[in-house]
């Protein structure tokens, strides 16, 4: 009969044994190290943002922030001791996040179309910021952007407009 330890052992020699032929087998272009190489003098790195990456960091935080928000709306929608009035407030809430999602999208769809800007939405409820990519600050685009948001809207919204170079 075998024991716990000699389980553990033939697991472990096992493994060590795998990793042992999987680095011998491996190509010598993957083994050469870094010590060989020359050596560069005063490096620091360089980081280059693009324009869109900045975007996308931010329409990756919103995504994260309102996928985080949802499930725990839906924790409460799904728990059997939250009452009617708990849920039906959770599920609206879902379905208002999921339309400022969508109306998010079109209003960046219609901000590239009309103006050629990369641009991220983000609705709060009566505040809508816009942060577009321009290398001009200009008076003139911010109004356009914000009139362009306002008219996709029936009642009156705090629209603000960034620029990012």
């Amino acid at each position: 009969m075998i024991n716990k330890k000699g389980v553990w052992f033939l697991t472990l020699f096992s493994l060590i044994l795998v990793l042992s032929v999987y680095y011998i087998t491996m190509p010598p272009e993957l083994l050469i190290s870094t010590n060989n190489l020359p050596e560069q003098e005063n490096t620091t790195p360089v980081v280059n943002m693009e324009e869109s990456s900045i975007l996308v960091a931010l329409r990756v935080e919103a995504d994260e922030e309102m996928d985080k928000e949802i499930q725990e709306l839906k924790k409460i929608v799904s728990n059997s001791e939250s009452t009617v009035e708990e849920k039906n407030e959770a599920f609206e809430k879902i379905k208002e996040l999921n339309n400022n999602r969508s109306t998010e999208e079109i209003l960046e769809n219609k901000i590239k179309e009309e103006h050629n800007l990369k641009s991220f939405v983000k609705i709060n409820g009566n505040n809508i910021e816009v942060i577009a990519t321009s290398n001009s600050h200009d008076v003139t685009l911010a109004n356009q952007l914000m009139r362009l948001v306002q008219s996709n809207f029936d009642t009156s919204k705090n629209v603000t407009v960034k620029f990012q170079k």
